[in-house]
């Protein structure tokens, strides 16, 4: 019998120490350490079947290493793709976080669903029935997908071997338990022992393991740290779950860039791939109204139309309220500012409410002067053209500052129809010929004499 040992370890990220502290030395919280029972077994968990069984890597010179491009797996959702790469890379781990009920499960196995390949699809969480009945909605007709609900890695590597699957999933990490680890599924040393096992057998059998991870109430991945340091490529699924938009980001990623992202519709059949983010973002409107502008921004590497409101009313109350959803409020404070002190605009005692629509959260400073003109519009109740849109910063001296990109944003303006696209004079633009008009101003009183 292997040696049962006590070890402690801070919940919040995953330091070990030989006797119980107050505070953990590593992250500075308190009351975080807890003790756990480890009992490590001399047996291998994940045995190589001896007809795959690989030679001892030697050290090469980096010339003489093979630098041909690995091949990937097509996983049929372009969205996933970009996110990853180009596609899945055989042998490697991908963990996916998300809040619950944001879809997490449901894109996972409307993918496996999609794919040509052999499929295991590991649940530790629902039952087959239940995973069958969400299948339904999917795509009934799948003969690739092999659905198995089990907790134990010891178990599921059995059935991997006799199955011998082209992709794995497991939903989800902290659900599975080994029993080399005496401690209850979902701690620090259960989720540290089962991804290494699962690292194990995704190496040595170039198959690519996808699991989902469950996340705490700051919106971090739940589980220790170093987690996130083992896999190598973690995904974030956001959106809100009151809106039927869900954006895929890369926070990490080996095989490919983090700056790209995917973006999906909740639909009743599942996730939608939205090729064309912009004409979900942008309000589909026969009468012109003010308050409305449209700000040519970038999510990572990927140019996206949004729709910022305005609404500019007299305060009743004596304090004026400044509320922003979708930006940040002490920016939006700071433009108010600007357009009082550099264009005269006297709102200091009226309401200012700002909406980016679409339910998305953006940071990107190329929508300053898109806010503006929304606020000048409403201010003044007079509306903006249709078909003009935004892409510059503003800076506190009122001048109109220049922003990276420019020329992919003024494209997909141009590809989506609008005439005329405000940027900042000092941009070095080399677009020759194009069907857009693009409007240079410098200073933030030449956008006031160009729309109001």
């Amino acid at each position: 019998m292997a040696k049962v040992k006590t070890t402690f370890f801070c919940q919040s990220c995953g330091n070990q120490y030989a006797k119980w502290q107050g505070q953990c030395t590593a992250c500075k919280e308190w009351n975080t350490i807890v003790e756990e029972l480890v009992q490590k077994s001399e047996k291998s968990d994940w045995k190589l079947p001896t007809s795959k069984v690989k030679r001892v890597s030697i050290p090469l010179k980096i010339n003489e290493i093979d630098n041909s491009k690995e091949a990937r797996l097509d996983t049929f959702d372009a969205e996933f793709n970009r996110v990853l790469g180009g596609g899945i890379v055989p042998g490697s781990l991908t963990l996916l976080g998300g809040e619950p009920g944001i879809g997490k499960s449901t894109l996972l196995l409307q993918i496996s669903l999609g794919l040509p390949y052999k499929t295991l699809y590991v649940s530790g969480e629902e039952s087959q029935k239940q995973i069958k009945m969400r299948a339904e909605r999917i795509n009934p007709n799948n003969n690739n997908c092999y659905i198995l609900t089990e907790t134990k890695t010891q178990n599921i590597f059995k059935q991997v071997e006799a199955l011998e699957p082209d992709i794995v999933i497991i939903d989800s990490i902290q659900t599975l338990h080994s029993d080399y680890i005496e401690s209850s599924s979902g701690s620090i040393s259960q989720i540290k022992e089962c991804t290494t096992e699962l690292i194990k057998f995704a190496k040595e059998t170039a198959t690519p393991v996808l699991l989902i991870g469950h996340i705490t109430k700051d919106g971090n991945i739940a589980g220790p740290k170093i987690l996130e340091h083992m896999v190598d490529t973690v995904l974030q699924f956001e959106g809100d779950r009151n809106h039927i938009f869900r954006i895929l980001r890369a926070n990490k990623n080996r095989f490919g860039s983090t700056n790209e992202l995917g973006i999906y519709e909740m639909q009743g059949s599942g996730l939608r791939e939205v090729s064309n983010p912009s004409e979900i973002l942008i309000s589909k409107k026969d009468e012109e109204l003010s308050g409305n502008a449209v700000a040519a921004t970038l999510e990572g590497m990927r140019p996206l139309m949004i729709e910022v409101q305005a609404l500019v009313s007299t305060a009743v109350y004596g304090t004026p309220q400044r509320s922003a959803t979708g930006f940040n409020a002490k920016r939006l404070n700071m433009l108010l500012a600007v357009l009082e002190k550099r264009a005269g605009f006297r709102l200091g005692a009226k309401d200012v409410f700002l909406n980016i629509t679409g339910g998305i959260t953006v940071d990107d400073p190329a929508i300053d002067l898109a806010v503006v003109a929304s606020i000048l519009s409403s201010n003044e109740d007079e509306a903006l053209q249709k078909d003009f849109c935004f892409a510059a910063e503003v800076g506190l001296s009122g001048e109109i500052r220049p922003v990276q990109r420019v020329e992919q944003r003024i494209l997909e303006a141009e590809k989506l129809g609008f005439s005329t696209i405000f940027v900042s004079k000092y941009n070095k633009i080399s677009l020759k010929n194009t069907a857009i008009k693009i409007q240079l101003i410098s200073k933030i009183e030449d956008l006031v004499s160009l729309i109001v």
